[in-house]
């Protein structure tokens, strides 16, 4: 597969994975965005069939209050494959927060991770890569096993 292609899929997924963490349909985002951000045509940057313009990119960070940078792949990391775990975690910060006592220091580490994006708006929150080894580390597991117990438990979506 040509790396181009591997990257407007990547992008793809970024944009899908911040519409769905908004909890937006695809239909939301035209209707929000008063037709300016079609169904079909973010639809077809969510598969990777259309390329994405700086323009059009930087309207849909501004509609989605995200930075750019938080819509573009790691041009580094290589494409999943099928099966394999992404890099990093979807928390459900609503579980959580009914779940605080059982993870007071997942709790603590989400709320410094909000603190240090002035992320405060969402349902959900993405920790990165780098931050859930780092918490893995403090809970003592590997990155995999906290994944399957905060699975388990009902906090990552």
């Amino acid at each position: 597969m040509d790396d181009d292609v591997r990257y407007a899929e990547r992008l793809g997924e970024r944009l899908r994975r911040v519409r769905q963490q908004q909890g937006l349909s695809l239909h939301d985002v035209e209707e929000r965005s008063e037709g300016e951000l079609k169904a079909s045509v973010v639809g077809a940057y969510e598969r990777g069939e259309r390329a994405v313009s700086i323009t059009r990119l930087h309207r849909m960070a501004d509609f989605y209050r995200v930075p750019v940078a938080e819509l573009l792949p790691e041009p580094s990391l290589p494409a999943r494959t099928m099966g394999e775990q992404p890099p990093e975690l979807i928390i459900d910060l609503n579980a959580l927060e009914s779940r605080r006592d059982l993870e007071p220091v997942l709790a603590r580490y989400v709320e410094a991770i909000q603190s240090r994006r002035g992320d405060y708006n969402g349902r959900v929150l993405t920790v990165r890569s780098a931050d859930l080894d780092m918490l893995a580390a403090i809970l003592s597991a590997s990155p995999g096993e906290l994944r399957g117990r905060l699975s388990a438990m009902g906090i990552v979506r």
